[in-house]
């Protein structure tokens, strides 16, 4: 069970504004889905109630049918999921980064030589020609 789910339906619909029903009606549709204690209980979360408000924003509010607001949350979701991974990836570059920064200081700790970076010019990697040749 999710570590957040602690609400009870008739809590979560209450925290809601809505009837318990209509929890289980968007949970049947695919719009939820909250967790479940080994006893088969729903438990919902903060986020599960938020997503509830949504989507009676966007049906009552803005009129989208259900079939909209399901295509919406998933586009959501998704957007989420691309966001943490966009956020992971830039922790590991930073890491990277780090890495190298050190291993470049152990490098020039170890030869006691400075080394320089060659980049080609726009020229040479236009024509693919290299220092060697």
């Amino acid at each position: 069970m999710a570590r957040d789910a602690v609400y009870i339906i008739s809590v979560a619909a209450e925290l809601a504004g809505v009837h318990p029903q209509t929890l289980r009606t968007y949970e049947r549709k695919g719009l939820l889905k909250p967790a479940r204690t080994s006893g088969g209980t729903r438990r919902y979360s903060h986020r599960d109630v938020e997503r509830v408000r949504l989507i009676q924003e966007l049906t009552q509010g803005e009129g989208v049918n259900l079939a909209g607001v399901l295509r919406i949350l998933a586009l959501q979701d998704t957007v989420e999921e691309l966001v943490d991974r966009l956020h992971q990836a830039q922790v590991d570059v930073d890491r990277v980064r780090q890495e190298a920064r050190l291993a470049l200081a152990e490098a020039v700790r170890s030869t006691g030589r400075e080394l320089v970076l060659y980049r080609p010019s726009e020229i040479e990697r236009h024509r693919g020609v290299t220092r060697a040749g």
